[in-house]
């Protein structure tokens, strides 16, 4: 798994031995399996989340009713807004699938940083692009129909369709199981 990270690093800045080092001796890879709930509503919580092999999602539970908001996969990180507001958290994180996370926290970060300044201008340009990417998606979300959703989830993460279950794929996309059986089996009609 380190070869994975350092191989995603890489596309950022490249990386000495020592800082390799580094970056093992902070023992940040955690095994975690499917169902683990990594946070919880009314939780205070340090750590963040870089996902190298598995699923995770971020949900709500409104008025009984799960809201999924987003699903992390390989290579995707996700800092809980809760770690940096210091305040309890608004929703849930947990595992879709087994999964090796890189678990950090702010200690953690600004020890590397300080030590290996690289690393922090890495942090900014991964924050910048993941900032940019959650406009993009949120933004083609309140424009879009049910269906241009489903489309979109098909030609940006097709892997969800098999990763993901049915429920909590329809939650994402804002509508109904039900619904989304209907919406599937009116793609399916019009291709033949």
């Amino acid at each position: 798994m380190q070869n994975i990270l350092f191989d995603f690093i890489s596309k950022y800045v490249s990386l000495t031995e020592d800082e390799k080092n580094a970056i093992l001796s902070l023992d940040l890879f955690r095994s975690v399996k499917k169902g683990t709930t990594l946070l919880k509503e009314g939780q205070k919580s340090q750590d963040f989340y870089f996902v190298l092999k598995g699923c995770i999602r971020k949900y709500y539970i409104i008025d009984g009713e799960e809201k999924t908001t987003a699903f992390y996969t390989e290579m995707e990180a996700l800092t809980p807004h809760c770690v940096i507001s210091k305040t309890p958290s608004e929703y849930f994180i947990s595992c879709v699938e087994d999964s090796i996370l890189l678990v950090s926290n702010s200690d953690m970060s600004d020890e590397v940083n300080s030590k290996f300044p690289k690393f922090e201008i890495m942090c900014r340009i991964l924050s910048e692009e993941l900032l940019a990417k959650q406009q993009i998606n949120f933004d083609e979300f309140k424009t879009s129909s049910p269906e241009q959703r489903y489309l979109n989830l098909l030609q940006n993460r097709p892997d969800l369709i098999q990763r993901v279950p049915q429920h909590q794929l329809a939650s994402y996309l804002g509508i109904k199981p039900q619904s989304l059986s209907r919406l599937r089996a009116r793609i399916l009609e019009k291709k033949i």
